[in-house]
């Protein structure tokens, strides 16, 4: 008897010893600890950039919640880094998320990306500004004032014209379109007649008079992202603000300056596209520009441009880094000039560059203006 009690003993102190430590393996806050950051990784690895995606990426959403941390500089410096396809004879590749380049003689697409995604267009809604002011023959010289009504609360953005500036609707129009200066552009619609309300009638009846069925409008400055369109609806509006000597004139003007109010020295603006800029010291032939930037459009660039000796469109949207949009267009520039008499129907793998046989709808050569 004593041999099985000693037996039963044994087991007893066996299951006892082993019991609590496979439950203090299951409990172990280190392991536990150990699965969280794992899992912890695998969510965090889903905004890393994959260089393979970067074409079709969104980058959008990093905006809203990762502002202040160091990736979306890392992503900024990625794109604005961006060379594309340097083969002389290769298919122009560029980083803007969604993007257009058509000559605007033949309606020819030369390149197309996400052409029919609507999107936030940010500033570039000043050119639709400022063709309802034109539409509406105003006077130009008559007095405009900015008011408290054309303060950006939305954005809060700065601005130098103070409540209670004064210039003429010209000046005005200089600033909407040179350095797209917001409480300007606004000041346009709250002067207008009927007021803002009908001012941003006008602009969607004049988006809609030439087709530009994707688009809609909710303010004259951009501030909003309500403001949206696509890259083929924003050609149209390019080509038709392009046939307004004034807004070509306005906007490859490089700089402007104004006396506003009691200020010994006149304030300086300049254009906010750099190329324009560059364009008296360059090869570049600028005949309208446009640029735009809100945190829900990425940063905006259209253009009118003579390239290889055509008259071009370029639309280049949401793009991330602060030069991408310019490192975009001066690929395209660069590609055009050594591809473009040899060019040839190509669709590339991807699926995102069309190369020439196709043509915008026809309602963008039935532009009356």
């Amino acid at each position: 008897m004593s041999f099985y009690k000693h037996c039963l003993k044994v087991l007893l102190m066996c299951s006892i010893a082993f019991a609590p430590a496979g439950q203090a393996i299951a409990k172990s806050p280190a392991k536990k600890h150990t699965v969280s950051t794992s899992k912890q990784k695998r969510v965090s690895s889903q905004y890393r950039v994959n260089p393979a995606k970067t074409k079709s990426m969104r980058p959008v959403k990093l905006h809203s919640h990762a502002r202040k941390s160091a990736r979306p500089a890392i992503d900024a410096e990625m794109f604005d880094s961006f060379e594309g396809k340097s083969g002389s004879h290769g298919n122009l590749a560029i980083a803007s998320t969604k993007a257009l380049v058509m000559n605007q003689n033949t309606h020819e697409i030369i390149y197309s990306k996400n052409l029919d995604m609507p999107t936030p267009i940010a500033s570039v809604t000043k050119l639709m500004t400022a063709m309802v002011v034109l539409d509406a023959k105003l006077n130009l010289n008559e007095q405009v004032s900015i008011t408290e009504m054309d303060v950006d609360y939305l954005k809060g953005t700065s601005s130098r014209l103070p409540v209670g500036t004064t210039m003429t609707r010209e000046d005005m129009l200089n600033l909407a379109l040179i350095a797209s200066e917001n409480r300007a552009a606004s000041a346009l619609a709250t002067n207008y007649p009927g007021g803002k309300a009908r001012f941003i009638q006008d602009m969607n009846a004049k988006a809609a008079s030439l087709g530009m069925m994707n688009t809609h409008f909710e303010d004259s400055t951009g501030l909003t992202s309500n403001n949206v369109s696509t890259a083929a609806d924003l050609a149209k509006m390019v080509h038709a603000a392009y046939q307004y000597p004034l807004i070509r004139q306005i906007t490859t003007t490089s700089d402007y300056d104004l006396s506003v109010g009691n200020r010994r020295q006149p304030l300086h603006f300049h254009n906010t596209n750099a190329l324009v800029r560059e364009s008296a010291n360059s090869s570049w032939e600028i005949g309208l520009s446009k640029t735009g930037y809100i945190s829900e459009a990425g940063r905006c660039l259209v253009m009118q441009a003579t390239i290889a000796g055509e008259p071009l469109i370029l639309v280049l949207l949401d793009s991330v880094g602060k030069l991408t949009r310019i490192g975009d267009a001066r690929r395209i520039k660069k590609w055009m000039e050594r591809n473009y008499n040899t060019l040839s129907s190509n669709v590339g793998a991807d699926g995102e560059i069309v190369l020439t046989g196709l043509s915008m709808s026809k309602s963008l050569s039935e532009d009356s203006n």
